[in-house]
């Protein structure tokens, strides 16, 4: 039996992409039933507001990936939470491999391999490395598409409110229960526009040192001031 999901989408100024992203969403094919949740965490709530698609839920939160997404989560409907980037592109099938792996009933999260959207070789050495990474240690990041059961998720207390690692404290806790997370082998298609932005080497650094440094105990208000 297929099991509904909740597609819970925090956004920050991402009104230029929200209404083709939200297409792409809605044409995956499901058995089941699936809804759209998006929590606009800027104060004018300009992304929300630009959402076309009538049945999509829109709600405002308090700027931050987790209190956006815990926010999502309060109102979902779905016995399956998908966290997804308003940049990064769900596999075809996608919906579909989530409710069969979530049937077994032994896990209790997952995300997927993480593919980065550009034909530039360097994105597949970051890649591997991070699809290393993640099997390895079983802690996906958010921009993998995280999925949970809501019960399990709330029984959690979902997202700590914290300004950065939410995704990797939050599948910390679930190592450290001995529940089982898995690692689907399609991948997602993320964006490389922050890499791009910020340069690929900086931004590559940056980012494995800002989570070698919360492994070794740095909190993550301080590491915040180093991700901008």
């Amino acid at each position: 039996m297929r099991q509904s999901i909740s597609i819970i989408i925090p956004v920050w100024k991402e009104a230029s992409i929200i209404n083709q992203f939200i297409g792409h969403i809605l044409s995956l094919k499901y058995d089941d039933s699936f809804e759209v949740i998006v929590v606009d965490g800027s104060p004018e709530g300009e992304t929300v507001h630009s959402i076309h698609e009538k049945t999509v839920k829109k709600f405002m939160a308090q700027r931050g990936r987790a209190r956006q997404m815990n926010k999502g989560a309060v109102h979902a409907g779905g016995k399956i939470l998908l966290f997804l980037h308003a940049d990064t592109l769900l596999p075809e099938g996608a919906l579909q491999r989530i409710s069969a792996l979530m049937e077994k009933g032994a896990v209790v999260a997952g995300a997927f391999e993480l593919g980065i959207d550009s034909a530039r070789p360097v994105f597949r050495i970051i890649e591997k490395a991070a699809s290393l990474r993640s099997r390895i240690l079983r802690i996906p990041y958010g921009d993998q598409a995280i999925f949970i059961r809501k019960d399990y998720f709330r029984a959690l207390g979902g997202f700590r409110e914290i300004p950065l690692m939410e995704d990797v404290e939050l599948m910390r806790r679930i190592k450290k229960a001995g529940d089982r997370i898995s690692i689907i082998p399609e991948k997602v298609k993320t964006s490389p526009r922050r890499w791009e932005k910020e340069g690929i080497l900086f931004c590559t650094l940056r980012n494995w040192t800002l989570i070698s440094l919360y492994f070794l105990g740095v909190s993550p208000e301080r590491l915040a001031k180093f991700y901008r």
